[in-house]
């Protein structure tokens, strides 16, 4: 009883502990980091995402360093931000939150790089809501990964979010199903100085700040370059 009363005392500490390490990560700070992820993982083409899946993106979605609980709490989570193509480059991003979900064979107590790709109409209208489920309300599979997909993939087809993970220098395809992601309300009006709706932003109804041009001028950078190959 002492044994298992100690490990909820645990957990607790631990939870909280997240939730104070998330307090400081600013909605700027964020950007930052999400661009300079992208940048890294794209900056190695032969063990990053393929040319033909970041052109054919909706949408791109990063979570900086996301926090893994383990054995003991379980929890994974974590603040991301995404961005839309629009008619003339990419929208406004958006600030969610995902918490929760399979990390297949990832496990232990480590942070990872999150990068999730909407490839059609029916993710992006999950996105679109500002709360679904991955697996649930929007299909997820692992994306591939090099320079350029195999030929011999469906990875077109058969799902509307490809996931990726990085940890410890490792960039792989992800099997992420369960996690919940929804609107982070408080990144959001930290960034923009009011809530801001998720369809205003990522259908390009408001402009993007200057603010976010660490993640925008990164995610538009490498898009474009995957369009020329």
């Amino acid at each position: 009883m002492r044994k298992l009363l100690f490990l909820v005392l645990l957990a607790c500490v631990a939870t909280t502990g997240f939730a104070e390490d998330d307090a400081d990560n600013k909605a700027i700070d964020r950007l930052h980091a999400a661009g300079a992820v992208l940048d890294e993982i794209q900056g190695t083409p032969d063990r990053g995402i393929p040319e033909e899946v970041l052109e054919s993106a909706e949408c791109v979605a990063v979570v900086p360093s996301m926090l893994k609980g383990g054995f003991v709490v379980g929890a994974n989570y974590g603040r991301g931000v995404a961005s839309c193509r629009l008619a003339k480059g990419w929208s406004a991003p958006v600030f969610f939150r995902v918490a929760g979900g399979s990390f297949g064979l990832q496990i232990g107590g480590q942070a990872v790089d999150l990068i999730m790709l909407i490839m059609n109409q029916r993710g992006m209208n999950s996105l679109l809501s500002s709360k679904f489920k991955l697996g649930a309300d929007a299909s997820v599979a692992a994306g591939p990964v090099g320079r350029h997909a195999a030929a011999d993939t469906d990875w077109k087809m058969r799902a509307q979010v490809l996931s990726y993970s990085r940890a410890r220098g490792i960039f792989a395809g992800l099997e992420l199903n369960g996690a919940v992601i929804n609107e982070d309300r408080s990144s959001t009006i930290e960034f923009y100085g009011k809530m801001v709706p998720f369809r205003k932003s990522l259908e390009g109804e408001i402009p993007a700040p200057p603010g976010a041009g660490p993640f925008l001028t990164t995610l538009a950078k490498w898009a474009q370059a995957a369009s020329a190959k």
